[in-house]
């Protein structure tokens, strides 16, 4: 059974399990565990975390759990460690995001290289083999999740290209590709707002993206540039089931934010980051897994339901959002 505490007003609610996982759990000498993805594997909960080392490079490691909240057993011989002899995975392989397609489950993760941060995209049937699929986006482009379905035949990509120099916000796209090597027809999905806006100049993709009888429920990340550093806060969009390509809503409120002690401080404070939920039987109690501070593996849990209700409450349309030739 799942305990909650905090503020009933709040869309997620807290573990009070949290965190779930830190760096003292596993079993080797390791830095911080973070960004998990997650996918029900065998009746259990399935993690894939990103291990960073005290070398600064980060793995992909398994821990299951019977209920999903604790009694975490860790796996280390079921891992993906980066291939360092190759472009893409030099420094590190990060931040997973876990999509089933049949028998099968596509990770989509970034490989960090010496040209920057770039999608890559590996498939597995048991969590133990992991084979790669190469680079889907070249750097630097992060944040990256398919949809489970094809669309016309095409599969769906959400990610996140950055160019450094480019001073013109970091947006959310969508690119197709018939077999998942060629991509194209790319466009932005969500822009970056401007100004004071919780989601200003900086977004990308939360979990995959969960398909609900209104549509495909996004949840994503924006980054608030303050005085004190970066605020990592999460809101909500809502995209049409059968065309990706059109957003039927958008927040204009952040839903989730760093509050808890072990979200404010911590190797990068005041983040919370997701890269994977799940949903529960009952079709509507949804867990969320999420990097505290960029240190540790934590859980809150929402309604569905709710979620969908305030999204459809606090639309963004009376909210300005850049257009595409900002």
């Amino acid at each position: 059974m799942i305990v909650k505490h905090g503020d009933p007003r709040e869309m997620f609610i807290r573990s009070s399990d949290n965190p779930l996982l830190t760096a003292e759990a596993f079993p080797r000498m390791v830095n911080a565990v973070f960004n998990p993805g997650v996918v029900s594997f065998d009746g259990l909960t399935l993690l894939l975390v990103r291990v960073e080392s005290r070398t600064g490079l980060s793995s992909l490691v398994v821990a299951t759990s019977p209920n999903g909240v604790d009694g975490w057993e860790i796996d280390w011989d079921r891992h993906m460690q980066p291939e360092r002899d190759t472009f893409s995975e030099h420094w590190g392989v990060e931040d997973p995001r876990i999509t089933r397609v049949g028998d099968q489950y596509y990770i989509v993760y970034t490989g960090y290289g010496v040209g920057g941060p770039m999608v890559c995209l590996a498939v597995t049937e048991d969590f133990v083999t992991f084979e790669r699929r190469g680079v889907l986006q070249p750097p630097e482009d992060k944040d990256a999740a398919l949809f489970p379905t094809t669309f016309d035949g095409r599969w769906a990509l959400i990610h996140r290209p950055a160019p450094a120099s480019s001073g013109l916000g970091a947006h959310m796209w969508l690119s197709w590709s018939p077999d998942l090597c060629h991509w194209g027809d790319a466009r932005i999905l969500l822009h970056a707002r401007r100004g004071g806006f919780w989601d200003a100049n900086k977004i990308g993709l939360g979990p995959p993206p969960l398909a609900t009888d209104h549509g495909w429920l996004i949840c994503y990340h924006g980054v608030r540039v303050t005085a004190s550093g970066s605020l990592y806060r999460l809101g909500l969009a809502l995209l049409d089931i059968g065309d990706p390509s059109k957003v039927l809503m958008r927040g204009d409120e952040w839903i989730f934010g760093p509050d808890a002690p072990y979200e404010r401080a911590g190797d990068v404070p005041d983040v919370v980051f997701p890269c994977g939920w799940l949903l529960e039987d009952d079709g509507d109690t949804l867990r969320m897994y999420y990097g505290a501070a960029d240190s540790t593996v934590c859980l809150a849990t929402a309604s569905v339901e709710r979620l969908l209700a305030h999204l459809e409450g606090h639309p963004s349309g009376s909210v300005p959002i850049a257009n595409s030739s900002d």
